[in-house]
């Protein structure tokens, strides 16, 4: 969905750093693994707003590492 371009440049908003694109059930989504923050996609559009973002619990995180980074398109 994101190319490599976009994933280069996105960091989140809290503590600017990297994201990983990673494949959820509901599609993809972008994670800040150091914050255990998830960021939507909606749309094709990444929706980087603190307040926006949801909660990632011990074992979401788990799942979502051992996921790994989804391949960009």
């Amino acid at each position: 969905m994101l190319d490599q371009t976009l994933l280069d440049i996105l960091v989140c908003p809290q503590d600017r750093g990297p994201l990983l694109l990673v494949a959820d059930d509901g599609g993809e989504l972008l994670y800040n693994p150091r914050l255990r923050r998830a960021y939507r996609i909606e749309d094709g559009i990444p929706v980087l707003l603190i307040d926006e973002a949801r909660d990632v619990d011990e074992e979401e995180h788990a799942l979502l590492i051992a996921r790994g980074p989804a391949a960009p398109q």
